[in-house]
């Protein structure tokens, strides 16, 4: 009777959450595995945010235009790693670096506080205190769209086209509750003391969960080699008829490496550092997906520079301002997450990649031109929390599964030079576009206006994008 009534329980919830039988188990393991990257950086990234305002919003932007080169030569550094190592190694590789990276920040921070020193913005700024802070800027701008750019390959070589439709919205509710737990805390935290300690502090909290996320990822390997419900289980085990055979898969009809090839779990990649840019450049299909990038980057920066000015001027000290970001971030998260419950399961089944993808520029169109008209706290609150719930409930998924139709030398070594490069150029756009606006004293209504045209085109590459993807899936 037991068995009987858990066997129902199971059926249900596998059809509540639209997986098949053997998903459920991978699925929560790499929830889990997406928790701990995503609360780890939530404790680390209103350290940032307060760190790049704390001395205005002209430093902020030139910030932004250090961060695109610097990302570039992390690019072609993160490429030559990949075709040196395979998965296995390289991704806890990855993440032992930040790990150290953060330790050796809280130090230097600690240090300077125990010589007198105080943090960046603050009346006892030291130099140490301002390299640091700008530093530790920069550094976890370009890291953590490392860390999330393959975490997400990562996700495509274990889950086929059709499984990333189904489980990646699942998938993103454990990073969604992992953000929401992280800042949260944060906020918390930064409610109970002023201490000069803080950042160092929630640095230090932030490189266990890294450290956690390794022992996740590891475990969740070993799980999918075993499974029959994931790709490497094909590769592991020799299953060449598989959809998608190899991590390589390109598609539903078995196009994928194999066994021994390039989708091997255990084997190098190869290739060298220029491979990711070379990709992006000759391929039509993967500099869509780059265009595309770009003009949600843009957006991202015209939004987030109007809440920077605003927190700015309702902060009066360091944990004021680290406290706000995070208000910002867990309101923005739990938006976020209702979107993944109620909506985002099925949308992109329902869509189709391309219409889903068309929603975040609708968002943005919207959202720009009720800001125009409503210029106030609330509405600005709002519009970054929808507009954020969209990106990474609705947008990611979507956009993700745009690179289950790829070799893996593009999925590890072009996907960085669109997450991280293209990006950071797109940033450098936006803060230029704002810049301007200010020089010349545009108001609100010159930003709504001129996000028409933008949104119009991305709205175009989206659909266009939707049906590329349907083609090499088609074969």
């Amino acid at each position: 009777m037991v068995a009987r009534l858990w066997h129902a329980t199971v059926r249900l919830v596998n059809r509540l959450v639209n997986m098949r039988p053997g998903e459920p188990p991978l699925a929560a393991m790499s929830a889990l595995f997406f928790f701990t990257v995503l609360c780890g950086y939530f404790f680390l990234r209103p350290v940032r945010e307060a760190m790049g305002v704390a001395r205005g919003m002209d430093e902020l932007r030139w910030l932004f235009a250090i961060n695109c080169f610097v990302s570039l030569g992390a690019v072609l550094a993160f490429g030559g790693v990949v075709a040196r190592t395979n998965r296995r190694r390289f991704i806890p590789v990855a993440y032992l670096f930040v790990i150290v990276c953060l330790i050796g920040f809280a130090a230097l921070l600690i240090q300077d506080v125990r010589s007198g020193g105080g943090l960046i913005g603050t009346d006892a700024q030291t130099a140490l205190s301002r390299g640091v802070g700008y530093s530790f800027y920069i550094w976890l701008t370009v890291i953590n769209l490392f860390t999330t750019s393959v975490f997400w390959a990562f996700m495509v070589d274990i889950f086929d086209v059709d499984q990333g439709k189904r489980m990646f919205a699942f998938v993103g509710i454990g990073g969604t509750l992992g953000a929401i737990v992280g800042s949260w805390a944060t906020n918390l935290i930064s409610v109970l003391t002023e201490s000069a300690y803080l950042p160092a502090g929630l640095m230090l909290i932030g490189a266990a969960f890294f450290a956690a996320a390794i022992a996740v990822m590891l475990a969740l390997e070993r799980m999918a080699v075993r499974s029959g419900a994931s790709r490497l289980e094909a590769v592991g085990g020799g299953a060449g008829d598989r959809t998608g055979a190899g991590s390589g898969g390109e598609g539903e009809d078995g196009k994928g490496e194999g066994p021994g090839g390039k989708g091997d779990a255990d084997g190098a990649i190869g290739g060298t550092f220029w491979d990711g840019a070379r990709a992006v450049a000759t391929s039509p299909y993967l500099l869509g997906v780059g265009v595309w990038v770009v003009f949600m980057a843009v957006s991202n920066t015209l939004i987030y520079f109007t809440q920077a000015n605003i927190i700015l001027s309702d902060s009066d000290t360091f944990s004021q301002l680290l406290g706000n970001f995070a208000q910002f971030d867990t309101m923005a998260q739990v938006a976020t997450l209702i979107t993944q419950i109620f909506i985002t399961t099925h949308v992109i089944r329902k869509l189709g990649v391309g219409w889903t993808l068309a929603i975040l520029p609708l968002v943005t169109m919207a959202g720009f031109a009720v800001l125009a008209v409503w210029p106030v706290y609330g509405v600005m609150m709002i519009f970054q929390a929808v507009h954020r719930a969209t990106r990474y409930a609705i947008s990611r998924p979507s956009r993700e599964t745009l690179f289950s139709v790829v070799t893996p030398s593009e999925k590890y070594k072009a996907k960085p030079v669109v997450d991280v490069f293209l990006y950071r150029g797109g940033d450098l756009a936006g803060a230029g576009i704002d810049g301007l606006f200010a020089l010349l004293g545009l108001t609100l209504v010159w930003v709504a206006v001129s996000t028409g045209p933008l949104a119009a085109m991305w709205i175009v590459l989206s659909i266009g994008m939707g049906r590329a993807q349907a083609r090499r899936v088609g074969g």
